[in-house]
């Protein structure tokens, strides 16, 4: 699968009032009637536990310009968010000048192999400002998109 590009998100949640996140590129638009998407989350994840215990989590669509942040909450650790700016929105933890915001409300949840696909209600979305080229993974590592010339 490292063949295959994906986009690259940052799924958060709040745990009280402790912020907790990971970065995904198992994620995707499910439905526009409704509104859903689709996100996968290792079985052993922290903040899987956290996510069954809210029902809730935020979905920040990295940009190009965010690679930072996304190795940040790739690695491992009780406190990724440790130096970093966030802000409550719909009552989820969101980062900065992301590409794009989604808060979602988890509607089913499936097993598959070591990891958990959450069915997820989109219940807020927004676009960043502007449109910064988007975050994706190909082969191990971070990039971005290059639009063919017509």
């Amino acid at each position: 699968m490292a063949a295959v590009a994906s986009p690259v998100a940052v799924v958060t949640a709040l745990d009280g009032s402790r912020p907790h996140g990971t970065t995904v590129s198992a994620f995707t638009s499910l439905s526009l009637t409704p509104p859903m998407v689709l996100v996968s989350l290792d079985e052993r994840s922290q903040l899987l536990a956290v996510i069954r215990g809210s029902g809730r989590f935020g979905l920040n669509v990295l940009g190009a310009h965010q690679v930072g942040l996304a190795s940040v909450f790739a690695r491992s650790g009780p406190d990724k968010f440790e130096g970093i700016d966030w802000s409550p929105s719909e009552e989820l933890p969101r980062l900065p000048d992301a590409a794009a915001w989604i808060a979602a409300e988890v509607a089913d949840s499936a097993d598959a192999g070591d990891h958990t696909i959450l069915l997820a209600h989109v219940m807020a979305a927004e676009p960043g400002e502007g449109y910064p080229g988007p975050l994706t993974y190909h082969r191990r590592s971070f990039g971005t998109h290059t639009p063919l010339a017509r």
